[in-house]
């Protein structure tokens, strides 16, 4: 026990440290001042981080069989989605970004002036803590507003319907959504950082963290390296959850985490799935 704890002071320790991220901190500060402090820099930097994590998944998806490696760790080895699909997906995508993200992004542009930088970046123990709160809250905050996009009907075929046109997700069906869901969710993803006043370091990773863990729940692909086989005790949904989703829909509403299906009987697992066909 005292090699324990003298080894998770270390880790402490050395995470608590407020020079690790000084140095990444004070490039981005000192040399791409005008870039960072810009209202633009975060659509640029979700944007981009959108579509760098959508290619490696696209890939699978375009060599199918010749990539028999990747093919087993496919959730539905039998629906892989076709051009026509992928166009229709990236279509919406690129709608929904040129017509309703940039130009809130130049609104707000006009009404918020550029931020000020503080000079001291984070410590790493900190960053972390932050990303989780704020992926935390929001999966809580859209565990309800999915949960109820499904019990109204109005809220589901208005707004909702277009995200379950395929019940076999993957990469780019993620943001195949309706302008209304895509102003919502960055609404969230913008607001969270600064209800917990999160350095804006910690509010740029959890940006690129969360459209990565978003991307991976719609990949349709549960690889050994998958977010929800390196966090244990199933507190974590992951790709294979979200298929159930999409396959089931009355179940697993919560995007990233599990508790919230476990605690209002919404939780359903692919084997749930595979009983009920």
């Amino acid at each position: 026990m005292a090699f324990a704890d003298h080894t998770m002071d270390i880790w402490t320790n050395y995470l608590g440290q407020n020079s690790l991220l000084q140095p990444l901190w004070d490039t981005l500060r000192l040399n791409y001042w005008d870039y960072v402090r810009s209202p633009l820099f975060p659509i640029v930097l979700t944007v981009s981080s959108y579509f760098i994590f959508c290619i490696p998944y696209l890939a699978c998806d375009i060599m199918g069989d010749r990539w028999p490696w990747v093919q087993q760790f496919k959730i539905q080895p039998s629906h892989r989605p076709t051009a026509s699909t992928l166009l229709h997906c990236a279509g919406v995508t690129l709608y929904n970004h040129v017509f309703l993200v940039l130009p809130a992004s130049v609104a707000q542009w006009l009404w918020r002036p550029p931020v000020d930088l503080p000079d001291q970046a984070p410590k790493l123990l900190e960053l972390i803590a932050g990303v989780i709160g704020n992926l935390l809250l929001f999966d809580f905050q859209y565990f309800i507003w999915h949960l109820l996009h499904h019990r109204i009907r109005w809220l589901y075929v208005t707004f909702h319907a277009i995200h379950h046109k395929y019940s076999s997700p993957f990469a780019l069906a993620t943001q195949c959504l309706g302008g209304w869901e895509l102003v919502t969710v960055g609404f969230w993803t913008t607001l969270n950082p600064v209800i917990l006043k999160s350095h804006l370091l910690t509010t740029w990773a959890f940006m690129i963290v969360h459209v990565y863990v978003s991307v991976e729940d719609h990949c349709g692909y549960d690889f050994p390296w998958s977010t929800s086989r390196l966090i244990p005790f199933g507190m974590y949904g992951g790709p294979s959850k979200h298929d159930v989703h999409h396959q089931k829909p009355n179940t697993n509403f919560a995007p990233h985490f599990s508790h919230w299906d476990r605690i209002f009987g919404t939780h359903a697992d692919f084997s749930f799935c595979n009983a009920m066909e």
